[in-house]
C-alpha cells in the first residue's frame, strides 16, 4: 500500500467517532492505539465517556481491538478489564501487529480503521496496511518529547485539513 503520513480522517477525540460513521464508511473493525489515544499515559483510570463510548461500540457490532506498541501490561490489563483484544508490541508502523490483528478477525484492510493520536505510527502504518486512518487529538501532551513529536506532525495536519480529509 502507499506511504503516507496524510490521516485519511481526524477527529478532535476518539469518542467523537460513532458506529454509525464507521458503517456509512464500510468498516466493523476499529484498531486502537492505547497511550494517548485511550487513556492519557499517566492514567490506568478511564473516563465513563470512554467506558460507554466501548459499550456502545460493542452493542452496535463494532469489533474492537487495541494495537499498542506498549511492552508494559497497561494497555493488556485494561482489555481483560473490559473484555477488548489486546495486541501489544505491535511495531507500528510497521505492518506486523496491524496484519495479525486483521488475521485474528478474518477482515480485509477495507474493513478496518486505526485510530491513534500519532501520525508517524498509527496513521501511516494503518495508510501502508491498506486501513483507514483516523488520527485523534493526543489526551495530554506531559513532556516535552511529545510536543516535539506533536509539532513536528503538524505540517501533516495541516495538509490533511487542507486536502478535507477530515471528519464531514
Amino acid at each position: 500500500m502507499p506511504f503516507s503520513l496524510l490521516p485519511k480522517l481526524i477527529f478532535q477525540k476518539l469518542t467523537d467517532v460513532t458506529p454509525e460513521f464507521l458503517r456509512q464508511m464500510g468498516i466493523d473493525l476499529l484498531m486502537l492505539d492505547f497511550d494517548n489515544t485511550m487513556l492519557p499515559y499517566t492514567s490506568r483510570i478511564p473516563t465513563e465517556e470512554l467506558l460507554s463510548w466501548i459499550g456502545r461500540m460493542k452493542q452496535d457490532g463494532i469489533r474492537l481491538c487495541v494495537v499498542s506498541n506498549s511492552k508494559k501490561d497497561k494497555a493488556a490489563g485494561f482489555c481483560r478489564e473490559h473484555d477488548i483484544a489486546c495486541i501489544t508490541h505491535s511495531k507500528k508502523p510497521t505492518g506486523l501487529g496491524i496484519n495479525r490483528c486483521l488475521a485474528q478477525f478474518n477482515a480485509k484492510p477495507g474493513q478496518a480503521a486505526l485510530a491513534g493520536d500519532q501520525i508517524f505510527t498509527d496513521v501511516l502504518g494503518a495508510n501502508c496496511a491498506g486501513a483507514t486512518s483516523i488520527l485523534v487529538k493526543p489526551i495530554h501532551l506531559h513532556n516535552i518529547w511529545l510536543k516535539l513529536r506533536h509539532g513536528a506532525e503538524q505540517p501533516f495536519i495541516y495538509l490533511a485539513r487542507k486536502r478535507r480529509v477530515t471528519k464531514p
